[in-house]
């Protein structure tokens, strides 16, 4: 059994600025849901995919707005591609998908409390995006992240031999050198070898000496960065918490309700006539009992 969670939502956005624009019958764009529909329904007919779910940011900001201003918001997303988002979980639902619309979490949440939920359960669980946040949900080769653009999948020894260090150091390296997708600026000094070397030596920030005469590793510029830690530890201790993904979102469903079944058919014919999709309809299963 072989679970995929999908990162709507980077789905969505990888559709409106890569699939061909489309509008509906009654004037609205819609190339993105059909890029995205098109997309996930490739994904189902895909040799061992059994279980499948997806996960929508439904409104962009989350609870981590209200711990740091500067966090990711809505603001210069096209309101076309915004507008789409309540299609696009139509459109999942109606293909037979499980859907996990988050308000008060992120998607990227709810695909760790999922994986975190199930990795000891089936056989693998595989987390579809390429996000670098959702890479510290990485558990040996039992839990993967898949770039379904390029076919790239990161295991365990994949993200270290990407990032430097294990999956569970990932919140405390973007800490460290920010996540501009997120909004997270980083400690200022701090780059991708002096925060790989660190943490590949000390597991966490806190465990990061304030002297760089005790640092384990050399590292250019260690005086600087040592001073810039020290003087912004508060500043990284927030970060780490902005970039831990929780594992504790309150999903309904059991596993074996992500088995795919099929598509909703009256749901998918509505949502297909909607849109002006006429040439996908033929090749989805209907749901089997």
């Amino acid at each position: 059994m072989n679970v995929h969670l999908v990162d709507a939502t980077y789905e969505l956005f990888r559709s409106y600025y890569g699939a061909p624009r489309a509008t509906a019958p009654d004037g609205r764009e819609v190339g993105a849901t059909r890029g995205f529909l098109r997309s996930l329904f490739a994904l189902l007919g895909q040799e061992g995919v059994t279980h499948v779910a997806c996960a929508f940011d439904h409104v962009i900001e989350s609870f981590r707005n209200d711990l740091f201003p500067g966090y990711k918001t809505g603001e210069g997303v096209p309101a076309d591609l915004l507008a789409q988002f309540p299609l696009a979980e139509r459109a999942a639902h109606a293909l037979g998908v499980v859907v996990w619309p988050m308000v008060e979490f992120e998607a990227d949440d709810a695909l760790a409390t999922a994986a975190a939920r199930w990795e000891g359960t089936a056989e693998r669980v595989v987390i579809c995006s390429p996000d670098k946040d959702l890479t510290q949900c990485v558990r040996g080769s039992r839990v993967v992240c898949l770039d379904r653009r390029r076919q790239q999948v990161l295991d365990e020894a994949g993200v270290r031999g990407k990032f430097g260090v294990l999956p569970l150091s990932i919140p405390d390296y973007l800490a460290l050198v920010g996540d501009n997708a997120d909004g997270i600026p980083g400690i200022p000094g701090w780059g991708a070898r002096s925060a790989s070397a660190l943490l590949a030596c000390c597991g966490r920030i806190e465990a990061i000496p304030d002297r760089e005469t005790a640092w384990p590793v050399t590292v250019r510029g260690a005086a600087g960065l040592a001073r810039s830690l020290r003087d912004h530890r508060p500043e990284a201790a927030l970060y780490r918490v902005l970039a831990t993904l929780r594992t504790d979102v309150p999903l309904a469903e059991e596993l074996d309700e992500l088995a795919w079944r099929g598509s909703r058919r009256d749901e998918l014919e509505a949502l297909c006539r909607e849109i002006g999709e006429d040439e996908l309809l033929p090749r989805i299963p209907a749901w089997r009992a």
